[in-house]
């Protein structure tokens, strides 16, 4: 039970608010997955309001 499975490629996750990909495998076999979130809302730059 040595033997080493090969790792399959996962095609990368796209969700309305973020996106997954497959990361390489470490030493040891493990393959994790890195998650980038999108922002939620948009900045805007504040102006000061007129003076009456």
């Amino acid at each position: 039970m040595s033997d080493k499975k090969s790792i399959q490629k996962v095609p990368e996750g796209e969700s309305r608010c973020f996106k997954t990909r497959q990361m390489k495998p470490t030493k040891e076999g493990f393959v994790g997955y890195e998650t980038i979130w999108e922002p939620f809302h948009k900045e805007v730059k504040y102006k000061t309001p007129k003076q009456p």
